[in-house]
């Protein structure tokens, strides 16, 4: 689906620098799929068949920032794990976290949203940010 969206995506400005301020943000279009810390293949624990899914977009993730990044070098590609939200499918693990290990949806999302944001700056060489 990426094969093609991602052309579209490039060619309108994938939704960033609607504002003049911002124009210099159209250089980007950012995939983000959505993925879980068990999908990691270093850190493997129990996880069964909704790790080996999450360990499967990663690698999807990975190939896919390859493929695109030899025709459309403006799509970046990523995986983020929102960390344990507190919805139906993290209830069962609730009970063996800390506190503040478990996370709204709103504060989950305000922090993929840094994360993001972050990948549209410019940095120098040794991690400074440079204006556009």
């Amino acid at each position: 689906m990426a094969k093609y969206f991602a052309p579209l995506l490039q060619k309108g400005g994938g939704g960033f620098g609607q504002q003049p301020a911002e124009k210099a943000k159209q250089h980007s279009v950012i995939i983000v799929n959505v993925t879980a810390k068990v999908g990691s293949i270093r850190d493997n624990g129990l996880g069964g068949g909704y790790r080996m899914s999450k360990a499967a977009l990663n690698m999807a993730t990975r190939n896919l920032s390859i493929e695109l990044g030899r025709s459309r070098p403006k799509v970046v590609c990523v995986s983020l794990h929102p960390g344990t939200v507190n919805m139906d499918l993290s209830r069962p693990y609730h009970s063996n976290l800390q506190k503040d290990k478990l996370f709204s949806t709103e504060h989950s999302v305000d922090c993929l949203m840094g994360i993001i944001d972050a990948l549209l700056q410019l940095y120098s060489w040794d991690g400074t940010e440079l204006p556009w």
